[in-house]
């Protein structure tokens, strides 16, 4: 199985997560360095106020290609997301959490499942999600609107590790939204509609071990639905 890549860009948004992410960045490095030759990773810090930035500015120090984003406010996991991805230089990019629930070694089957099927977008989904159930039926009931307004069909639209060709990024115009629940979806959606290959591949998820997510509040859920539908709108 071939799991070497030319060149890679991986980009972790993170929000007060100063107690993982030194952690999730050494791995993220100690993989990347077997597998490739040219690579970054980039931590989009949005506005975090415990000592993110700090950490990422400390280890830049040590290597040039750990990059840090800053967002002086925080914008939310959409913004950061948007960021991420269009600041990614090289020929392919890949995202993941920056809390330490996915085991960033898995990138490889990623890669292989690429090569495999030739696909230009390989998306995760859970073999298990270590979330709140109410978290996994809002998922759900999100998954089922996006099927009926769009047709797109996936497992997990939101699962928080993805694999992404940059000439997809290249032909997408910018994205809109800056609410994590609808800017994975968006940009599915508008991938779908360009005529690009989207193929599932299943990822161990982790629990959570410190800090809390943001992305299930009710009113992101409910601000997220207007987009979708604004979307729909917009496209149809």
């Amino acid at each position: 199985m071939d799991t070497k890549i030319p060149e890679l860009s991986v980009f972790l948004p993170a929000f007060n997560e100063g107690e993982t992410i030194k952690e999730v960045v050494v791995k993220t490095k100690n993989v990347l360095q077997k597998i490739t030759t040219r690579w970054e990773i980039i931590v989009v810090n949005d506005g975090s106020v415990d000592f993110t930035k700090e950490i990422i500015t400390a280890l830049h120090k040590e290597d040039s290609r750990i990059r840090l984003i800053n967002h002086e406010e925080n914008r939310g996991y959409g913004a950061s997301f948007r960021s991420g991805l269009y600041g990614s230089k090289h020929e392919w990019i890949a995202f993941t959490d920056s809390d330490g629930q996915f085991d960033f070694s898995e990138i490889t089957n990623f890669i292989a499942k690429q090569k495999e099927t030739r696909a230009d977008i390989v998306i995760g989904y859970y073999k298990k999600r270590r979330v709140s159930k109410f978290k996994i039926i809002t998922s759900k009931i999100w998954e089922f609107s996006i099927i009926i307004l769009f047709g797109l069909k996936v497992r997990d639209i939101d699962c928080g590790f993805k694999l992404i060709s940059k000439r997809v990024v290249q032909k997408i115009p910018q994205l809109e939204s800056e609410r994590g629940a609808f800017i994975s979806s968006e940009f599915l959606i508008k991938a779908k509609r360009a005529g690009f290959k989207i193929v599932e591949i299943p990822v161990t998820h982790y629990p959570r071990l410190t800090g809390t997510g943001t992305g299930r509040r009710l009113n992101v859920i409910i601000k997220s639905f207007i987009d979708l539908l604004r979307l729909w709108k917009k496209l149809y």
